[in-house]
């Protein structure tokens, strides 16, 4: 038997913009606590994004919606089997996975500075291109490939 679910925090808006993405995004940037360096590195890129902040976290929120995946492919074990078992996300675990996807992909971009790597992969969300939104229709290709096993997930 499994023991409790853990009791979802109420999740506070930045404190510039006020955006709970924003600050999902800025807890994800920092490392090693350091959260006024990921802050400038996270308000840097949407202001490269554009001049007026409210337009660069429009279009900051559009790229991250641009990311998001519908589907997911899961483990499950049948009969002594692992299938690939293609699910429906829920709209929070689809923006930490499009988060974490524009980080991850800015992070292994080499040469610049985080801003400037992070505002180019913003930019690219935002335009449908680039290494996040890859990894967005590869994890969809996958759910597709696997909808065979679509049934185990109703079980």
């Amino acid at each position: 038997m499994r023991g409790k679910r853990a009791k979802r925090r109420q999740a506070v808006g930045d404190f510039v913009l006020k955006s709970k993405v924003l600050n999902r995004m800025i807890n994800v940037v920092m490392l090693n606590g350091k959260k006024s360096v990921a802050e400038a590195v996270v308000y840097g890129a949407i202001g490269r994004l554009n001049e007026d902040r409210k337009e660069g976290l429009r279009m900051f929120e559009q790229a991250i919606k641009n990311v998001m995946p519908q589907q997911e492919v899961r483990s499950r074990r049948v009969g002594g089997a692992t299938y690939q078992v293609p699910m429906p996300l829920k709209h929070e675990r689809a923006e930490a996975l499009a988060i974490r996807w524009i980080v991850n992909s800015a992070r292994s971009k080499k040469g610049k500075p985080m801003v400037e790597k992070l505002y180019e992969e913003l930019n690219n969300a935002y335009q449908g291109v680039g290494d996040a939104i890859k990894k967005r229709d590869d994890t969809h290709k996958m759910a597709e490939a696997n909808r065979a096993f679509a049934h185990f997930a109703r079980s």
